[in-house]
C-alpha cells in the first residue's frame, strides 16, 4: 500500500487552501469582526463570492493574472484608469499611453465581449 502519493496530495491540498485563507485575510476579513452578529455573519460570504469574482476576471486576462493574488488583480485589472467608450456601435477601451499592466485588461475586455482569443504577435 502506497501511502506517498495520497499523502503528497492531502498536503497539496492542505497548501492551496492556505492561500486563499491568508489571501482572504489580506483583502476583506481583515475588516472582522463587527460589532453587529448579522454583519459578522454575512461578511464571510461576500468575502468569498467577491474572491471568487476576482480570481474568475484574472483568468481571462493572460497568464500572468491566472495564479496571481487577488490583490495584485485589484491593482492590475480592476483599477484600471481607462474609459469606455462607444465608436460606430463598438466598444472600445481607452488606457494610459505606457501603462504597464495594459496588456491583462485588454485580454480581459476583448474576452468579455466573446471576441475570439488573440494569437501573441
Amino acid at each position: 500500500m502506497n501511502t506517498a502519493p495520497t499523502a503528497e496530495a492531502t498536503h497539496r491540498d492542505h497548501a492551496v487552501i492556505e492561500q486563499v485563507i491568508a489571501d482572504l485575510k489580506n483583502s476583506a476579513l481583515a475588516h472582522l469582526p463587527s460589532g453587529v452578529f448579522t454583519a459578522n455573519a454575512a461578511w464571510p460570504v461576500c468575502a468569498a463570492i467577491a474572491h471568487n469574482l476576482t480570481r474568475a476576471a484574472g483568468a481571462p486576462a493572460g497568464s500572468v493574472h491566472t495564479r496571481a493574488r487577488t490583490g495584485t488583480i485589484r491593482t492590475q485589472l480592476i483599477h484600471t484608469p481607462g474609459r469606455i467608450a462607444r465608436s460606430t456601435s463598438r466598444l472600445v477601451l481607452h488606457l494610459p499611453r505606457d501603462w504597464p499592466w495594459e496588456p491583462g485588461p485588454d485580454e480581459l475586455f476583448h474576452r468579455a465581449l466573446h471576441d475570439p482569443p488573440r494569437t501573441p504577435t
